[in-house]
């Protein structure tokens, strides 16, 4: 596995390589190794199959870091934990406390695009380990149905999140994608639209 990894690194710190050269200063890398590790279940499968869930993250976290090793100074890298996305649907469930202390203080990016858009994310208590100078957005606004969450609502949601990491390292933002794959979600254009606005009218009042 060990020589797997340092492949899987390799090839990743080519394409980075190549992304940089073509002008990339700006890269955001999908996970769901780390997000589904917050699932219970996936966590007791982990073990089934004969691997130990709380040093996973640690290994992961050193497959990511190797991967962006060799990033020019210029170039911005986040991540997004995906729990699933496949036409409205979702996969993985649960607290970011499992993973927490790794995915914040172990993995070198910049900025993490952290999936909050309903109960199965758990609260914001996992983001007391986000050191100063990394950034965290939340993803209040979900993508997989059309209702339209309340600016008063994700305003309260920004502020409790805030008594974990400051309020000038928060971002706002959709919780995942509106398509994941080529079948896309259920929600209309329209909607799509009328979040994206959302998004950006909330976030406008909340930092200016």
């Amino acid at each position: 596995m060990e020589e797997f990894f340092d492949d899987v690194a390799k090839a990743y710190r080519e394409e980075i390589k190549q992304l940089a050269a073509a002008g990339c200063t700006y890269l955001q890398l999908d996970d769901t190794n780390l997000a589904y590790l917050c699932d219970p279940k996936m966590r007791e499968g982990a073990r089934a199959r004969g691997d130990d869930p709380d040093e996973l993250p640690h290994r992961y976290a050193r497959l990511i870091n190797a991967a962006i090793a060799e990033r020019p100074a210029g170039m911005r890298i986040c991540t997004h934990l995906c729990r699933g996305n496949f036409k409205s649907a979702w996969v993985a469930e649960g607290s970011y406390e499992p993973v927490a202390e790794v995915l914040f203080t172990e993995l070198k990016v910049d900025g993490y695009f952290l999936e909050y858009d309903d109960p199965r994310s758990g609260d914001f208590s996992p983001l007391r380990f986000v050191p100063p100078g990394k950034m965290v957005v939340l993803g209040l606004v979900t993508t997989k149905r059309g209702d339209l969450e309340s600016k008063d609502e994700l305003k309260r949601r920004i502020d409790e999140a805030s008594q974990y990491v400051p309020l000038e390292q928060i971002c706002l933002s959709t919780q995942c994608g509106f398509s994941s794959t080529v079948e896309g979600n259920s929600i209309s254009y329209t909607d799509q639209v009328a979040k994206l606005r959302l998004v950006k009218e909330t976030a406008n009042e909340v930092w200016g």
